[in-house]
């Protein structure tokens, strides 16, 4: 494992040894490819040759994907999203037909407050597999992100239509459920919100913002 770890740096490494080569595309979903970004020459061969070296060091090309997500998902949990981005990057290139390469992508926009660029890739997500709750979670998110900063009341429903599809295709999904709550809160729908915040105590008491209980509970 070492040696593929060693492989890919040198990669990274040589990728910004040509000046015509653009910089830094690593660290942009699919290297930029949404942004009109084309790799020169040598990067490409960069490309073809991990590639080749991932086919022959992992059993199956799934099982390198599996691996590169692994990792990518690592390094977003520890908040380097640099090198998890780099990482989602990667599983791309060995399978552009991964829903969760392009779920991780929107994540590391959403924490980079890229929320309306993040849908972009939660929309590809879903098209490859609409049935992910935690990806209609995080496309809610952003919906309400949006509405924070813009204050227009139409993200926050669309950002409620997603969260309910979450809990549709989880039960289980505490935080669609939390956000459930928070959402028909500011709309002052004690009723619907009490009906959320029931289900969400049940999943987890700790889920919901202790004002926003403070709220609810009030007369």
């Amino acid at each position: 494992m070492k040696q593929i770890h060693a492989l890919i740096i040198v990669f990274f490494l040589s990728c910004s040894s040509s000046q015509d080569c653009p910089e830094n595309i690593n660290i942009l979903p699919m290297y930029g490819v949404n942004s009109g970004v084309k790799k020169c020459k040598e990067q490409l061969q960069i490309d073809k040759d991990f590639i080749e070296e991932c086919d022959k060091y992992f059993k199956s090309r799934k099982e390198a994907v599996s691996r590169h997500l692994k990792d990518a998902w690592a390094y977003f949990y520890k908040k380097d999203y640099d090198n998890s981005m780099k990482r989602f990057n990667q599983a791309w290139l060995l399978d552009s037909t991964n829903a969760d390469v392009y779920w991780g992508f929107g994540n590391i926009l959403g924490m980079q407050l890229k929320f309306e660029e993040s849908l972009t890739y939660f929309n590809k997500s879903l098209k490859l597999n609409p049935k992910n709750s935690k990806v209609w979670l995080s496309k809610g998110t952003s919906y309400a992100q949006m509405f924070v900063k813009n204050n227009d009341i139409k993200l926050l429903n669309k950002a409620i239509d997603n969260f309910r599809i979450a809990a549709e295709l989880d039960n289980k999904n505490v935080e669609a459920y939390a956000q459930l709550t928070m959402a028909y809160s500011y709309y002052m729908e004690k009723d619907s919100a009490l009906v959320f915040l029931k289900i969400t105590d049940k999943l987890d008491a700790n889920a919901i913002n202790p004002e926003v209980r403070k709220f609810l509970m009030e007369k």
